[in-house]
């Protein structure tokens, strides 16, 4: 039933300040834009990271950092938290051996979303089956 990661949404009040926020994190503008809507193709698969205007928020949405954590592979967990607070980002949960390799960090970006990132042994074996 579940194939695979399609979009990751986040909400912010500022949606052109996330819009530029994200794009100065990721290096590349949104490929895909409607008002109160910006979308980017990230990684190695072109996962999509959606930013949505906090208007159109579900009601019963929290209005802090909360639910589940998608944690987004990084080569460098270090650089890439370092990145994050550069870019004004607030630690959520500090970097974290969770065992055989795999290690994590989340943060809360300046609209209030967690965004996890994650040194995962798995992905990268997936990754270099396929460039075989």
């Amino acid at each position: 039933m579940l194939r695979g990661f399609a979009t990751q949404t986040f909400f912010a009040a500022d949606h052109e300040a996330a819009k530029k926020w994200y794009t100065a994190l990721t290096g590349i503008p949104p490929y895909f834009e409607r008002p109160g809507y910006a979308e980017f193709r990230l990684g190695d698969y072109q996962h999509e990271l959606g930013i949505i205007d906090s208007k159109y928020a579900p009601a019963q949405a929290g209005k802090g950092p909360g639910g589940a954590i998608t944690y987004w592979h990084v080569d460098n967990i270090q650089a890439g938290l370092e990145k994050l607070l550069g870019l004004g980002a607030t630690v959520f949960e500090p970097v974290t051996e969770r065992g055989h390799g795999f290690v994590t960090a989340s943060v809360v970006d300046p609209f209030g979303n967690i965004l996890g990132i994650m040194y995962n042994p798995h992905y990268v074996e997936v990754l270099n089956a396929n460039t075989k």
